[in-house]
């Protein structure tokens, strides 16, 4: 529990009563997002997916944060049968070693500046060539790998693969960025699902147990004792929403699911942490009313920081594009 609220003090559930008195989000709010961006971060490793330019598909992968396309499915738009060869012609190109070289410099810190320089000087020749696994082997470069076996092919992050996709063709190119822009949208709209669902389940055993531990008598038949768990979920429901599971569903019967289907990101992270703080109260037997009103502050202030947050980082995306 500690390391989901991000205490950084290991005396807290010795003092507990009076951290949740003096409760301050901003002191662990940092370490908290830390984490979950952890979590979400592994959804993204090596993760694959396809686009469709034109009638060709095309492969990306994400690598260690880095986005990569398929450029050998890129080559396929000139030619279908020997792709590697076309990626071979434009990796033999002065201009196209040049732009490989300097991206090295600016984002690979291991890239072999020594062994890049006589590459360039020959580039362009008649006797001059240059491969994927030949690039990548002298120079240690990070921006274009091949991957073997189902999925493969020659990968370029997704700035030199646009960059191939001009030299095979300007309107090729646009409709590949205009596509890998909706793919990532797309991903982005995942991920809000994803966590929005993983923020609503990251303390239910912890809130769970200790209602199953401090609140459910001995000998009482499943059916009482998930009435005693919902009862307690309402508790953190009204407190940050106003109302109970049930009366949402009577104020929204043409809508599916819960409540917390359609919370926003920012009060899915508040439920996440009230759920810790709810059981810290009820392993003190501290009443459901008291309960209530303790997290009812706790979640407008919580709510406050975040909003402040989110229109900070808004403004700040406008004043930056």
């Amino acid at each position: 529990m500690i390391l989901l609220l991000g205490y950084k003090d290991t005396n807290y559930f010795a003092n507990r009563k009076s951290c949740i008195k003096n409760l301050d989000f901003r002191q662990y709010k940092y370490h908290f997002f830390c984490i979950f961006a952890a979590y979400l971060s592994l959804i993204l490793i090596m993760m694959k997916k396809e686009m469709t330019v034109k009638d060709v598909v095309i492969k990306t992968i994400t690598k260690e944060g880095i986005d990569y396309i398929c450029i050998t499915d890129i080559a396929r738009q000139k030619n279908a049968i020997e792709p590697k060869d076309v990626v071979k012609n434009w990796m033999r190109q002065k201009n196209t070693l040049e732009y490989l070289g300097l991206w090295e410099k600016l984002n690979n810190p291991k890239f072999k500046g020594v062994e890049f320089d006589p590459l360039l000087a020959n580039a362009g020749s008649n006797s001059f060539t240059m491969s994927p696994t030949r690039w990548v082997e002298l120079t240690a470069a990070i921006g274009i790998f091949t991957k073997n076996g189902a999925g493969g092919g020659t990968y370029a992050q997704r700035d030199i693969a646009f960059k191939f996709a001009n030299w095979i063709s300007v309107e090729f190119e646009l409709y590949l960025v205009k596509e890998f822009q909706r793919l990532k949208a797309k991903e982005q709209e995942l991920l809000g699902w994803t966590a929005k669902r993983e923020l609503s389940k990251i303390n239910y055993r912890i809130h769970t147990d200790a209602i199953k531990s401090h609140l459910i008598p001995q000998e009482v038949t499943s059916a009482q004792a998930s009435v005693i768990y919902a009862e307690e979920a309402d508790v953190l429901n009204v407190a940050m929403f106003g109302m109970t599971a049930k009366q949402w569903r009577e104020a929204n019967p043409e809508l599916k699911g819960n409540i917390r289907d359609y919370a926003s990101i920012n009060e899915l992270i508040c439920l996440s942490n009230m759920e810790n703080i709810n059981a810290v109260l009820i392993n003190d037997n501290v009443p459901q009313g008291e309960r209530l009103m303790k997290l009812n502050q706790i979640a407008i202030q919580q709510m406050q920081v975040l909003e402040e947050d989110r229109n900070r980082n808004l403004l700040m995306s406008t004043n930056h594009p």
